[in-house]
């Protein structure tokens, strides 16, 4: 999706801030000329890049806040006096690496040197040395800054005639404290910031975070309320159920966006997103799903407090507007603990875009979670009109606490492997699904007996179709409990014992991954020439299971991970080496999202890194590829 390559350019971007990278992935190479000069003199330096087809670098007038500007400085010499340096017309587009207009250079760009030698300087020929820094990007990534040097000898020679300096039309000169504007892109006014196509992706991915958002267990059991508070309102006309409406969703959008935002700015984006792995929030949800679970199927009935639907009954007294409006609020407050997870990926992924496109992403998520609730405000009138609910209502409220407590397994599950108990295996996790899907389907097919279905009722089309379809997918799970991959469905059940991942076909071991052990890695990668691969992950990351288990197996990939000295750094734990390792991924890479992968030479220099998820096996493996089949540096002795 559009708004998770904004993501991946963000981080992307955070990387350029981190560290230094190894000199076996250099697209650029740089040369330095000079011409013979008398003392006292100016001289003509000529700065050289060749840049690889495909990547480029970005001029010295870029400012903070974009790309790493290149920045270009000549050593001490004992011939040098003073230097200015002026830079060729930059190519300028938009770059969807930043989504900035941004001024570029490819192929072969020469910079030149202005060289004042000094007076006093005698004859002879004396090193000059130019330090380069910079960030070289291709379209989908860009790497570390890094510093190159480009020497050349200047020639000192009393009798030397030069030219007088004339700047080349287009150069301009690069005063350090003075750079040039680079504006957002502005193809869209109303969303500064953002390619108008990139953007409407993003406000509907937005959208449907929005819709999965009601199937939370703060967010459902609402939608009972919400009717109720309708219905026993008095009865209007069409154009008044409309205004109520709106009022209602206006009162759940404007809240939910000023919360978000809030919650923003007090934790950041990816405080949010980590709550999503936190063992008392998940056992939170857990224990809310399984209490609705076990109601829907009859255990026990819940009912609101008495003292909330007396406010509620007060609120809507009060004024058509004022009690709607309030309602709206009352709903938004009560929601929004069980959503941070979806907030906080939303606004992560919307950084990149100023401070409007989190404004407007925002706005987009209430409106996707408001907007059921709409339709319910407006049609609640002529539920009355329809017949008495028959045992098809009794059927769908049994099927749905089948359907929550598979659910809460998940959350369990999450708090399980957060703690490192390890109780709730994959196996017993699949078995228990396996029982309750099954359980789910039977009931429907009548072999289970529970309320809303009578001993001698016949079984209907869809009632026998919805059944089987239960059946169905509880075998087709079985396969997971013997090692077998079940696609999208691995990124919410644990991994196999051991985290050592999945096989690539019959016959073949897992991959051997190290388990928080970055110095064994690099003792391994010494030992046996190679380099190391490390995967930033997580006990409760979905997305970092879905990888594991459905890219790290295909065949090209298992051949090219194998090159690899392979360790998994786990940062969502709640062990001293989880926040060891969050720490190392901040400090290294200035971000603590995962899935966050990178690659190192065997001496601790980042060579590559790729964030977040990707479903294209292409793009992971060019990656993987990336150090140009750079071999590792010869092994050193241990502990050196």
């Amino acid at each position: 999706m559009s708004w998770m390559r904004s993501a991946r350019f963000l981080l992307t971007l955070l990387l350029a801030a981190g560290s230094s990278f190894a000199e076996k992935l250099d697209p650029a190479k740089w040369s330095l000329e000079l011409q013979p000069a008398a003392p006292g003199s100016k001289v003509l330096a000529r700065l050289q890049a060749k840049i690889e087809p495909g990547w480029h670098l970005y001029s010295l007038t870029t400012p903070a806040g974009g790309p790493i500007p290149t920045t270009i400085r000549l050593d001490n010499s004992a011939a040098v006096e003073s230097f200015r340096v002026y830079e060729p017309p930059p190519k300028r587009a938009f770059d969807p690496n930043f989504n900035l207009d941004t001024e570029t250079y490819e192929a072969d760009p020469v910079f030149l040197i202005e060289i004042e030698t000094k007076k006093d300087a005698a004859p002879g020929s004396f090193e000059v040395v130019a330090e380069v820094r910079y960030q070289i990007c291709d379209p989908r990534r860009c790497l570390p800054p890094v510093k190159r040097r480009a020497a050349a000898m200047l020639s000192i020679d009393p009798n030397a005639k030069t030219a007088a300096f004339e700047v080349p039309a287009g150069y301009i000169e690069f005063k350090p404290g003075v750079a040039a504007v680079i504006t957002p892109a502005t193809a869209a006014p109303a969303v500064a910031g953002s390619d108008p196509r990139d953007m409407a992706v993003f406000l509907l991915t937005a959208f449907g975070f929005g819709l999965a958002a009601i199937f939370t267990p703060c967010v459902f059991p609402m939608i009972p309320i919400t009717m109720s508070f309708f219905l026993n309102r008095p009865s209007g006309s069409r154009r008044e159920s409309v205004t109520q409406a709106l009022i209602f969703c206006i009162g759940i959008i404007v809240l939910f966006s000023a919360l978000g935002l809030l919650a923003t700015a007090v934790l950041g984006p990816f405080g949010i997103v980590q709550l999503g792995s936190n063992p008392w929030v998940n056992g939170f949800i857990a224990a809310i799903f399984l209490a609705f679970g076990l109601s829907l199927l009859g255990a026990f009935e819940i009912t609101i407090p008495s003292s909330i639907l007396t406010r509620l009954d007060r609120a809507s007294q009060k004024g058509g507007a004022a009690g709607t409006l309030i309602m709206g609020l009352t709903f938004s407050l009560a929601s929004f603990a069980c959503v941070g997870p979806f907030v906080g990926t939303l606004l992560a992924a919307s950084l990149q875009g100023g401070a409007i496109r989190p404004l407007f992403g925002m706005v987009s998520f209430a409106t996707g979670l408001a907007l059921p609730f709409f339709f319910l405000a407006i049609f609640p009138s002529y539920l009355k009109k329809l017949p008495k609910s028959g045992g098809w209502l009794a059927r769908v409220k049994v099927v749905m606490g089948f359907v929550i407590l598979a659910a809460m397994l998940k959350y369990l599950a999450s708090v399980d492997q957060v703690l490192q108990w390890n109780v709730l295996t994959r196996e017993r996790f699949l078995a228990l699904w396996i029982v309750l899907f099954a359980m789910a389907g039977l009931y429907l097919l009548g072999y289970v007996r529970l309320e809303g279905i009578s001993k001698d009722e016949p079984v209907g089309l869809w009632r026998l179709l919805i059944g089987m379809s239960f059946v169905a997918f509880a075998v087709s799970l079985a396969p997971g409990m013997f090692g077998g991959k079940l696609g999208e469905l691995d990124a919410y059940v644990p991994l196999p014992s051991g985290s050592s991942g999945f096989s690539a076909g019959a016959g073949e071991a897992p991959l051997a991954w190290m388990k928080n052990q970055f110095p064994g890695a690099l003792e391994k990668a010494r030992r046996e020439n190679k380099l190391v691969f490390v995967n930033f992950t997580g006990y409760a990351c979905t997305n970092c299971h879905w990888m594991k288990a459905n890219m790290f197996t295909r065949p090209e990939i298992r051949s090219a991970m194998e090159n690899f000295a392979l360790v998994d750094l786990y940062t969502d734990g709640t062990d001293e080496a989880s926040r060891q390792n969050q720490e190392f991924e901040d400090k290294t890479f200035g971000t603590i999202a995962i899935p966050f992968y990178a690659i190192f030479d065997n001496q601790g220099k980042v060579l590559a890194s790729f964030p977040s998820l990707t479903r294209n096996p292409k793009e992971f493996l060019a990656f993987l590829n990336s150090p140009n089949g750079a071999k590792a540096a010869p092994a050193a002795p241990l502990g050196s």
